[in-house]
């Protein structure tokens, strides 16, 4: 299967709202309730905030095609925690494939976007947030080389859950 990465304009807007919460409850709806998952989506990811930030300064989103069909998407947002000092990083805020394209390569080939996006940015650290309860999620990051550095809480609906922070050195 052909994988195909490609930059986000604001005409794809709705395109990756659409993803974004179709994703977002396809990785999560499982482990959480129905409540917390719905106020989530009504409260915080909302399509219209989600149409909102791309082509924002600061955003930058990439789309994966396989066979013309969207099938995962990454957001980069310029945001650094403080506990990364001085270093020059940008932050991977989603990576997501559809359940259907999960394991077939969608993953590894944004992955490589995001890190070689990072690098035409000149940034030295690439950094995410990934609930402690993702195991499937840790594994992958850490074959990518990803450390864990920090923790942050994350709130969906009322629940209040931990998410790693980890990081990444992408200078050549």
């Amino acid at each position: 299967m052909e994988i195909n990465i490609c930059y986000a304009t604001a005409d794809d807007a709705e395109l990756i709202a659409d993803i974004s919460r179709q994703t977002f409850v396809e990785a999560f709806a499982d482990q959480n309730t129905p409540e917390n998952m719905q106020k989530f989506l009504n409260e915080q990811f909302t399509k219209e905030a989600i149409i909102e930030e791309v082509g924002t300064d600061g955003n930058t989103f990439l789309m994966a095609y396989a066979e013309n069909e969207l099938v995962g998407y990454v957001r980069l947002r310029d945001n650094k925690p403080e506990e990364l000092g001085d270093e020059s990083a940008i932050e991977i805020a989603r990576i997501y494939a559809t359940a259907t394209a999960i394991g077939k390569g969608i993953g590894s080939e944004l992955m490589q976007a995001c890190v070689d996006t990072a690098r035409q940015l000149r940034k030295d650290i690439v950094w995410l947030s990934v609930w402690e309860q993702n195991n499937k999620a840790i594994e992958f990051y850490k074959k990518w080389g990803f450390e864990k550095f920090g923790e942050q809480a994350f709130v969906l609906g009322d629940e209040v859950q931990t998410d790693w922070q980890m990081k990444r050195n992408v200078r050549m």
